[in-house]
């Protein structure tokens, strides 16, 4: 007997397919919503003047916001560092052969890639 389990990603605000969830901070508060393709523009349309106008704000432990705005912290595996670090060489960036790597040259690791 064959079986086939469909899990459905369905847009929070009308019911459609969603493509990914996003994540959103307001007051302290985060929040998490899945939406389509059309819905995330929609969002990210009507947030761009307060974005525009406001200003990343450091965390208590010095990340931009990315964990009170995303909800996620930036662990990555040991091929990502290895990359990264291979990377960083490559680009005359100082970088340490052990632990962690400096938010500056993840930052732009990840704006070149």
């Amino acid at each position: 007997m064959a079986k086939q389990i469909v899990e459905s990603f369905i847009d929070d605000i009308d019911g459609t397919e969603a493509e990914r969830t996003t994540t959103f901070a307001l007051d302290g508060t985060s929040y998490e919503i899945d939406l389509s393709g059309q819905n995330r523009e929609k969002l990210e349309k009507a947030l761009a003047p307060f974005i525009n106008a406001g200003r990343p704000v450091r965390s208590e432990r010095g990340a931009r916001g990315r964990r009170a705005a995303g909800g996620t912290s930036r662990t990555m595996t040991r091929e990502q560092s290895a990359k990264i670090r291979q990377w960083a060489k490559s680009q005359g960036l100082p970088v340490s052969e052990r632990g962690r790597i400096a938010s500056t040259v993840v930052e732009k690791y990840e704006a070149a890639h």
